[in-house]
C-alpha cells in the first residue's frame, strides 16, 4: 500500500543511502537506507521517531547489536551473527579470532562461519564490509578495534549458555504446606537499551491453579535479568492476582519508543514494583473462601524494564463487570486472560489485553506514550458482535491479515480489525492451538491453521484476511493439538496435522493445498524450531513424565524423515524440564541470538538457572534476523500467553522459498549521555 508520505520517506532513504555510499567509498562498511549511523555492533544511531508524516507506515523496532554467538562443535567453533533488517541483503562480513581475520573473502552467502582452528579459549568478533573490501588493517585486537567491529565474545563451554537465576525461597501456603517456585514462561526484549536482548522470567508457585479448580495460590513473581544473569529487579503481583496459566500473561516491548522495553501486566492492590513501592492498598485481600478473586480493583500497570519501577497504572480493560456474563458465575471463564503486542496504527506498538473466549469475549488495546496509558479501542462481543462469542482460543496472534499496513488480532476463529471493529467471524468455535503465516506460497497473503474443540470441523485451514475456508477436516470431539510446518520436501508448502496425543482422535497429515499425505499425524504437536542448516522446520517437544511426576518432561528436537515417515532425534536437553504440563513448552523459543535460526530456553531441573541452547549446524542460507520481521517479533511477545505457540514470520519460510521482503522498520536506540 503506497501513499505520498511513504513515497517521500523512501526518497529520503534513497538519498541517504546514495550519500552514504559516496562518502564511504571503498574502505568503509556498507550502510543501509534506513540507518543514518551505526555503532560497533551494527546498531543504528540514537534517534527517535518524529511522527507519521516523516515515517509513513514504517514500524518502530528494536535497534539490535550483532547478537554474535560462538559455540564449540566437533569441527571447531561455529560463529553466527545477525543480518539486520536495515542492511543490504548482500552485505559482506569478516570474522576475527583473537583479533586476526580468519576468512579470506567477505562472507556474503550466509551469516555463520565454521572456524576449524577455533577452541573454547578463542574470542570472536565480526565486521561488516562494503564493496567487497574491508577497510583498515587485519589486526584488530585491543585498542585497534575498527569502526563497525562488533564486541568480542567468548566461546561457550557447551552448546548452551547457563543463565543463573535468583530462585525464590519456599513460602508457606494457606494450609501450612510448603510452596516452592519454578521458572515458568519467559519473554525477551532490550530492557537496558544496549542493543542486546534481556529476559523477563515468570516464577510460578507450586500451588498454582487452573481456572477450573478452586484453591488458594501464592504470589506470582516476575524477574528481569540480563542475558549474563544479572538480576535487575523483582515484581511481586501480590495476593490479589491468582496464580495459574491463564491469569498472568504479560507483554514486554518498547511501547513508548525510548529504546528500552517496558513490561505491561494486569495488577491489583498489593502488587510491589521492582523498587519496593506498593500499588494501591497493601493490606487489601479480595480472595474469597475458595481461593478465587472475583471482586476488587484490577489495574493495567506498565513497569520500567531496566529498574522494575511502576511507570503508569490505570483501571484494567477489559473490565470484569458482572462475573456471570462470561459464561459461568464462579469465575472460570471470566478470568481467562491473554496479552500481546500489535502495530494497530501501522507504525508504533500498542499493548493488547483480552478477557474471555469461551462465550463473551473482550479485547482492549492500550497506548503507552509520554508516561501515560490510554485506551485506543475496546471490542466487546456483547456490543452488537454476538457472532464473535465463543470464537477465541487459548492464545492469539497479531498480524496484518488484510494487507493495509496495520495489524489485526487473529482471535481464534475470528479476526478483530486494526480499528477495533470485527473483520470477520467464521463460527467454527474455540480451539487450543493457532498458527498464522504464509503457509501456502502459491497463494497471496496469510493463512490460519487451527484445530477446534467443538463445532463443524476438527481442524481448518483458512484465508487469514477473509476467513474463507480453504479446506477443513470433520472430526468428533475435542481436537486438542495442532501443528503446521514445512517438514517434507515432497510438498511445496507447509504440512499440517492435528489430534489428541495418545488417542484415536487424529485427522492425519495434510499439505497446505488440502491433500491428505498420511492418515496418521506426526507424533509431535507442541512446538517448532528452525535448528538445522536447511529451511525445513524441526519439531520441539518433550517426553512427558506424567502428572505424578509434577506434570513436566524432558525436552528434545526431532526432524521428520520423509522416506521413513518418522521423526529422528537430533537433540535431547538433559538436565532440563519443560513447562505447562502436557503442552511441553520451554520458557521461550525463537530467534534470540546469531543468524536467523532459532534458540530455545529451558529451565534447569533445579530451577537455579536457565539454559539457552544454540544450534551447532552450519547453513548456507542467509536471511535477515527474524527479530526484524514485525509479525515474528510480536509473536515472541505473545508467546507466553495461554497455551504457548511457536512464532511465525509474515512470509513463507521453507524449502524453495522466495527471497523474503526487506523489513520496513525504523530501529530506535536509547539515548546515552
Amino acid at each position: 500500500m503506497t501513499n505520498s508520505s511513504t513515497d517521500e520517506t523512501r526518497l529520503r532513504q534513497y538519498r541517504r543511502e546514495l550519500l552514504s555510499g559516496i562518502a564511504a567509498g571503498t574502505t568503509a562498511f556498507a550502510t543501509s537506507a534506513a540507518a543514518t549511523a551505526t555503532d560497533g555492533n551494527g546498531r543504528s544511531g540514537a534517534r527517535r521517531r518524529t511522527g507519521t508524516e516523516e515515517n509513513g507506515s514504517t514500524r518502530q523496532m528494536e535497534s539490535l547489536d550483532r547478537g554474535l554467538v560462538a559455540v564449540p562443535v566437533d569441527e571447531g567453533v561455529l560463529v553466527r551473527w545477525r543480518l539486520l533488517g536495515t542492511e543490504p541483503a548482500d552485505l559482506g562480513f569478516h570474522v576475527f579470532r583473537d583479533g586476526d581475520r580468519v576468512n579470506d573473502e567477505p562472507i556474503t552467502e550466509s551469516t555463520n562461519y565454521l572456524d576449524s582452528e577455533g577452541t573454547t579459549d578463542s574470542t570472536y568478533a565480526v565486521r561488516p564490509v562494503g564493496n567487497g573490501r574491508a577497510g583498515g588493517t587485519r589486526k584488530t585486537g585491543g585498542s585497534d578495534r575498527k569502526p563497525g567491529m562488533s564486541e568480542s565474545v567468548e566461546v561457550w563451554d557447551e552448546q548452551y549458555k547457563e543463565i543463573p537465576l535468583n530462585k525464590p525461597d519456599p513460602v508457606e501456603g494457606e494450609d501450612g504446606e510448603t510452596v516452592t517456585y519454578h521458572a515458568n514462561d519467559a519473554s525477551v526484549a532490550d530492557l537496558t537499551g544496549d542493543g542486546t536482548l534481556d529476559i523477563v522470567q515468570k516464577w510460578s508457585p507450586s500451588n498454582a491453579k487452573d481456572n477450573a479448580h478452586e484453591g488458594q495460590t501464592s504470589d506470582v513473581l516476575l524477574d528481569g535479568y540480563t542475558m549474563e544473569g544479572e538480576h535487575l529487579w523483582r515484581i511481586n503481583l501480590g495476593q490479589n492476582v491468582r496464580a495459574g496459566a491463564h491469569y498472568t500473561p504479560f507483554a514486554v516491548y518498547d511501547f513508548d519508543g525510548d529504546g528500552k522495553a517496558e513490561l505491561a501486566v494486569r495488577t491489583s492492590d498489593g502488587a510491589t514494583d521492582g523498587t519496593g513501592t506498593v500499588i494501591g492498598d497493601p493490606d487489601a485481600d479480595y480472595t474469597n473462601e475458595v481461593g478465587r478473586i472475583l471482586e476488587g480493583p484490577e489495574y493495567l500497570t506498565v513497569f520500567d524494564g531496566e529498574t522494575g519501577e511502576e511507570l503508569a497504572t490505570a483501571d484494567f480493560e477489559p473490565a470484569r463487570g458482572d462475573i456471570c456474563d462470561w459464561g459461568d458465575c464462579y469465575g472460570n471463564r471470566a478470568d481467562r486472560f491473554l496479552a500481546g503486542v500489535g502495530y494497530f496504527d501501522g507504525e508504533r506498538p500498542s499493548i493488547l489485553m483480552t478477557r474471555g473466549y469461551y462465550e463473551k469475549s473482550m479485547l482492549a488495546v492500550w497506548d503507552f506514550r509520554d508516561g501515560e496509558l490510554e485506551t485506543r479501542w475496546i471490542f466487546d462481543s456483547d456490543d452488537g458482535n454476538q457472532e464473535y462469542e465463543g470464537q477465541g482460543n487459548h492464545q492469539l496472534a497479531t498480524a496484518d491479515v488484510d494487507g493495509d499496513g496495520k495489524d489485526e488480532v487473529v482471535y481464534g476463529s475470528c479476526v478483530i480489525d486494526h480499528d477495533g471493529t470485527g473483520l470477520y467471524s467464521t463460527g467454527w468455535n474455540h480451539g487450543d492451538a493457532l498458527h498464522v503465516s504464509n503457509f501456502d506460497p502459491s497463494r497471496d497473503g496469510l493463512e490460519v491453521f487451527m484445530p477446534h474443540e467443538w463445532g463443524p470441523y476438527g481442524a481448518t485451514f483458512r484465508d487469514a484476511g477473509t476467513g474463507e475456508l480453504l479446506w477443513g477436516v470433520e472430526a468428533e470431539g475435542d481436537i486438542g493439538r495442532g501443528m503446521i510446518a514445512d517438514i517434507d520436501p515432497n510438498y511445496d508448502s507447509a504440512e499440517a496435522w492435528a489430534g489428541i496425543p495418545l488417542s484415536d482422535n487424529d485427522i492425519g497429515l495434510w499439505s497446505a493445498s488440502g491433500e491428505q499425505i498420511n492418515e496418521n499425524s506426526v507424533n509431535s504437536m507442541n512446538f517448532g524450531i528452525w535448528w538445522t542448516g536447511d529451511l525445513h522446520r524441526e519439531l520441539l517437544d518433550h517426553d512427558f513424565l506424567g502428572y505424578d511426576e509434577g506434570g513436566y518432561g524432558h525436552g528434545w528436537i526431532k526432524k521428520w524423515n520423509p522416506e521413513t515417515e518418522e521423526l529422528e532425534l537430533l537433540r535431547s536437553f538433559d538436565g532440563t524440564r519443560s513447562n505447562n504440563g502436557s503442552k511441553g513448552t520451554p520458557c521461550l523459543s525463537g530467534d534470540i541470538l546469531g543468524d536467523w535460526r532459532e534458540e530455545v530456553i529451558w529451565r534447569r531441573e533445579d530451577d537455579e538457572a536457565l539454559r539457552l541452547y544454540a544450534t551447532p549446524h552450519e547453513t548456507d542460507h542467509r536471511l535477515y534476523t527474524l527479530l526484524h520481521d514485525p509479525q515474528y517479533r510480536t509473536a515472541l511477545a505473545w508467546q507466553n500467553a495461554g497455551y504457548n505457540q511457536p512464532p511465525w514470520p509474515s512470509y513463507f519460510l521453507g524449502h524453495g522459498m522466495d527471497d523474503p521482503p526487506k523489513p520496513d522498520i525504523d530501529p530506535v536506540s536509547a539515548d546515552h549521555d
